[in-house]
Order: structure tokens, then sequence, then C-alpha cells
């Protein structure tokens, strides 16, 4: 059975679903190795506009996980937006509530995921485990679900980004300004 440690908030509990599927048919025995990862603090997570991208240490080996989220529905981009108000708005259980029953669910949806770890199976612990500490991390501050979904980047721009913005994963190394990045501290 999983502890109440992830998806406690409506907001994290999107995650969880995704480690946690309401179709499996029965217990996935990566599940609570995953879960331990994450609370021990094996998964260390940055964010890139809608990618999420962390590296997993388990043992002995490191993986990197790679996350690309869809981003969010312009009919729930609206109406998150017509219901936040103030300058610090909460983003309570009630607010997502209110937003699901509108027709507009602010769930995230998961464009693809990839792992570096050689699994052979569909989902790797390393990917569990990330889905568990962003659970976390949202939990605890659910302004990242709505970050990692594009939303402060559409409704500030009052909408998606360009299609040629989204596609780029990569950066040149080349597009990199060396006196930036490699410079010694005197």
């Amino acid at each position: 059975m999983a502890d109440r440690d992830y998806g406690y908030t409506k907001w994290g509990k999107d995650w969880v679903r995704f480690a946690e599927s309401l179709q499996q048919t029965r217990p996935d025995s990566q599940l609570p190795s995953a879960r331990r990862m994450a609370r021990d603090g094996k998964v260390q997570i940055t964010f890139d506009d809608r990618t999420v991208r962390a590296v997993v240490h388990r043992g002995r080996g490191t993986s990197v996980v790679t996350i690309e989220v869809a981003p969010m529905s312009s009919g729930a981009t609206a109406e998150i937006s017509r219901r936040l108000s103030g300058i610090q708005p909460l983003l309570t259980d009630d607010l997502y509530r209110a937003i699901a029953d509108a027709g507009h669910p602010p769930a995230p949806a998961l464009d693809s995921v990839d792992c570096s770890c050689p699994a052979a199976t569909p989902r790797c612990v390393h990917e569990l485990a990330v889905y568990y500490d962003m659970a976390r991390r949202i939990d605890d501050d659910p302004r990242i679900a709505l970050d990692v979904q594009g939303f402060f980047r559409a409704s500030a721009g009052g909408g998606q980004a360009p299609a040629e913005a989204t596609e780029r994963r990569w950066i040149a190394l080349n597009s990199l300004d060396q006196a930036a990045y490699f410079t010694a501290a005197e």
C-alpha cells in the first residue's frame, strides 16, 4: 500500500498517478524502491521550460531521466487565470476541484519519457522515483505543477510558445559565450 508521503494534495496526486496507474491490475514491485529513492534524496531534478531532467542515484549507478510535459490546454490556462487573484494566490485542493468541475482539469500529460538505464521494462524504477519526487515537490509548492506545463509562459504571452521554440531540446555548444561560462575565480 502506498504511503501518504506523496500526493497528499490534488496537485501532487497527478504525478503519483503516473507511477501508480489506476489501470494497473497487480502490485508493482518497483514502487517501494522508487519511493525510498525519492525519500532518501537520490533524485536531483532540474526544470527547463516543460522538460523535467533528473539524475537518479541507485547503488553505484546513476541514470538520467528526461520527461517532456505537454503544454497546458488553452481552456485550462484561461480557467486558472480567471480564478487566480491577488499577488500570491493559493493553489488549494478546492481551486483544483473547481477548475476540474469547470471542465478543464489541470492534470499534466506527458509527451515523452526517456531514461538512460538499460532496463528492458516499459517503466523503470528511475522514472518512478522521479514521479514520486515531483509529487513531493508539487505537494510543497503547487506552482511547480503549473510551471512545468507552461502555464506562466502561456498566460504571460497570451498563448503557446512558437513551435520552433518548444521543439528544440538541446543547445548547441558553439552558441554559448565562453567568457560567461568558462571563467576562473581569482
